[in-house]
């Protein structure tokens, strides 16, 4: 998520790290806050209530004093570069985000503590957590001596980032990466159809909001194919996926609503420095474990956030 504000007048909400500009409307009554998210609806509704959740502890209530507006770029990221060019172009309509990647690298921010212009946020650092997640997930699984890593090469920098994290951990655990990508959802069937060729022993599945609207397909296929497999949220295990680890993104969502709202009542984006997510999650599907015939060690059992059965 990326919020781009205008005051009283306006604010935007973008999604992921992907938005395009929207032209300011001083002429309506209440602030106008435009959500863009990088999935769909129905993979994004709860990173939406929970951006509500930080508006209204602050008192903005949607239809009352605040409005909202809802794009949805369902995992199309091309629209990233036009994101930087409308950032260079103003600096009056302030931008409030919610990124995955460092902030500072994606060129949102000056610095984490220091932002600078009109831009603040939250950082979900998804990505930073990756090799904590293929620990995780060899715990659960210490069979596996091949796991395949499937990403996304239109998120280019999520890519680079977890691929680049997986192989240094992957070295110092002792196991074997093959990569394969996907980007639509015909890819990530032919990914399945070249998985059961291969036959890995676990499933890595990098972190991109287009994977995550697609969470019902990777668990159906994981589960077809008995792979195990591991993603970032809680949304795939939910689906039938074997785990997840990664930042709490409903936690982090609402931040992203409580600075929307200390910019409306006056707060400057430059004043704001860039929040950390700080809660991350371990959620393990007991079920799916047993149907792959796989015994939950005790000593994750004891760290899991939540065991679904």
């Amino acid at each position: 998520m990326i919020a781009r504000l205008n005051r009283r007048d306006f604010i935007m909400l973008l999604g992921g790290a992907a938005a395009w500009p929207l032209a300011a409307r001083a002429q309506q009554p209440m602030p106008v806050v435009v959500f863009l998210h990088p999935g769909t609806p129905e993979a994004g509704g709860r990173d939406a209530i929970a951006f509500r959740t930080g508006l209204n502890e602050s008192g903005y209530i949607e239809h009352q004093n605040v409005s909202v507006e809802y794009h949805w770029l369902q995992g199309r990221y091309d629209s990233l570069p036009a994101i930087r060019a409308a950032k260079a172009a103003t600096d009056t309509i302030p931008i409030v985000f919610g990124v995955a990647g460092d902030p500072v690298q994606l060129g949102l921010v000056a610095s984490l503590a220091r932002p600078g212009n009109n831009a603040t946020g939250v950082n979900f650092l998804v990505e930073e957590v990756a090799a904590k997640r293929l620990r995780l997930l060899h715990d659960l699984v210490p069979k596996a001596a091949r796991v395949a890593v499937l990403v996304n090469p239109a998120n280019a920098s999520a890519t680079e980032n977890t691929l680049r994290d997986l192989h240094e951990a992957a070295s110092v655990i002792g196991v074997q990466l093959g990569v394969l990508k996907a980007s639509t959802i015909g890819e990530i069937d032919a990914a399945f159809t070249t998985l059961a060729s291969e036959r890995p022993d676990a499933l890595f599945v990098g972190p991109d909001g287009f994977f995550s609207s697609r969470r019902v397909q990777f668990a159906t296929l994981a589960a077809f194919h008995r792979l195990p497999a591991t993603a970032s949220n809680r949304d795939y295990v939910e689906a039938g996926a074997l785990m997840s680890y990664g930042t709490n993104i409903t936690d982090a969502a609402r931040q992203v609503g409580d600075y929307v709202a200390r910019i409306l009542k006056g707060a400057k984006p430059a004043d704001l420095p860039v929040v950390q997510a700080s809660k991350f999650e371990l959620v393990i599907n007991a079920q799916t474990a047993r149907m792959l015939g796989l015994t939950v060690p005790p000593a994750l059992l004891a760290i899991a956030d939540e065991v679904i059965e």
